[in-house]
């Protein structure tokens, strides 16, 4: 049985942990709200940017003109999963669930028909979860750091560096892996596919105001502006997956921290309740010791 003193540190000792995790949970509640407004208002641009993008090559997909990034490179045997973490752990299983989806949705089936697929992390939980066992197909890592801000230059760097290892032939199709802001308790992983790029269903289409379809001409060609905006779109992708990440990351951790501060208040009653026992318990032998020596005399 363990001592008075023992009991109290642990309770002290509890008691600070419980402090500290109430201090997260507030602070990422704060950075909940600032995050969680950037990402809603990110959604409505990349969304639009997808459609103006698959108005321009519905008339392109299967051309000869048509970009690479478009169209692709006629293979898919080599891959590239592009994964978003955070850099910071305590939130829960956020990082977990986008690698977990990665490995298992995508990475293990594609081995096992016998593709190539090789790995770029964006920040360090995602990489230190893969480099056990794929530390040798982790082409690229980088670090978001705690306190960089996400910003489209971040994304633009991202993006610029996957096409680049596009262009050199390094891969065939590139899949980004992030998690989906809905609330502070549901963050949903999400794949979404770069390269070819993914277009509406209703490509190659615009909805007149009469509810017919409008006919469009574009200039300069299509081919020219696909050429601009298909990077630019990459870009926006990856910076929209980077706000949803970051409100994921603070309203997983505003609920695993809730979770923690609550299992320390309660762990503080039941060791409270030992304690008392214990010193009760002591309490009652020293004076039967007490009473018994009495008798004998």
């Amino acid at each position: 049985m363990a001592s008075l003193k023992d009991l109290r540190n642990r309770i002290t000792s509890v008691k600070a942990t419980q402090k500290i995790t109430k201090a997260m949970q507030m602070v990422a509640a704060a950075k909940l709200r600032r995050a969680q407004m950037a990402a809603e208002a990110g959604r409505p641009f990349a969304e639009k940017m997808a459609a103006v993008l698959g108005n321009l090559a519905g008339n392109l997909v299967g051309g000869a003109g048509a970009p690479r990034l478009l169209t692709g490179t006629g293979s898919d045997q080599t891959h590239l999963l592009v994964v978003c973490t955070g850099d910071r752990g305590l939130c829960g299983a956020f990082n977990s669930s986008i690698v977990r989806m990665a490995l298992r949705e995508h990475a293990q089936k594609l081995m096992a028909e016998g593709k190539t697929v090789k790995f770029m992390t964006v920040g360090k939980k995602g990489f230190d979860l893969l480099r056990r066992q794929y530390r040798d197909q982790i082409v690229e890592s980088m670090d978001i750091r705690g306190n960089r801000p996400v910003d489209y230059a971040f994304a633009s760097e991202i993006a610029e560096k996957i096409v680049a290892r596009y262009d050199a032939g390094e891969f065939d199709v590139a899949t980004l892996f992030y998690s989906e802001f809905r609330s502070v308790i549901s963050q949903i992983p999400t794949a979404q596919r770069l390269i070819p790029a993914e277009l509406p269903a209703n490509s190659g289409q615009e909805t007149a105001k009469g509810g017919g379809t409008a006919a469009l001409e574009f200039e300069p060609s299509e081919e020219a502006i696909l050429q601009t905006l298909l990077p630019q779109n990459l870009a926006v992708q990856v910076y929209r997956a980077l706000l949803e990440n970051a409100a994921s990351e603070q309203g997983a951790r505003m609920s695993a921290m809730d979770s923690a501060t609550r299992n320390a208040g309660e762990m503080i009653k039941k060791q409270t309740l030992v304690y008392n026992r214990t010193r009760q318990a002591m309490i009652t032998k020293e004076l039967i010791e007490i009473i018994s020596g009495a008798e004998a005399l």
